[in-house]
């Protein structure tokens, strides 16, 4: 059974950080890509950043070097580092992994940033 469990939300004032962690199970993690969406209220889920399974980061034009993306393939692990967060970065957070033509879901972890 394939699991992906993010954690790491949570309520932030602007200007702060938090660290978003994605474990996942089931899956051998070493050659999947994964990646990090948002959803937030009344608009469609977006890209923000993703990390191939050879190490290679892209982020979105709105991250604006202010979100890191990394993994640990021993602990099965992508993380997004944000720092400098927006009350516009307020959304469901979830991670995604693909390989050739599969691709799993996590549930999502919410991040509310307060002005």
């Amino acid at each position: 059974q394939v699991q992906l469990v993010e954690s790491g939300g949570g309520l932030v004032q602007a200007g702060g950080s938090l660290r978003l962690s994605c474990t996942t199970s089931g899956i051998l993690f070493s050659v999947y890509n994964v990646a990090w969406y948002r959803q937030a209220p009344g608009k469609q889920r977006e890209l923000v950043a993703r990390i191939s399974n050879t190490g290679i980061t892209n982020t979105a034009a709105f991250v604006k070097g202010r979100f890191t993306i990394s993994r640990d393939n021993a602990k099965d692990t992508v993380y997004l580092q944000m720092n400098s967060l927006e009350p516009e970065d307020t959304a469901l957070y979830y991670c995604k992994a693909v390989m050739r033509g599969y691709d799993y879901w996590g549930q999502g972890t919410q991040v509310t940033v307060s002005s």
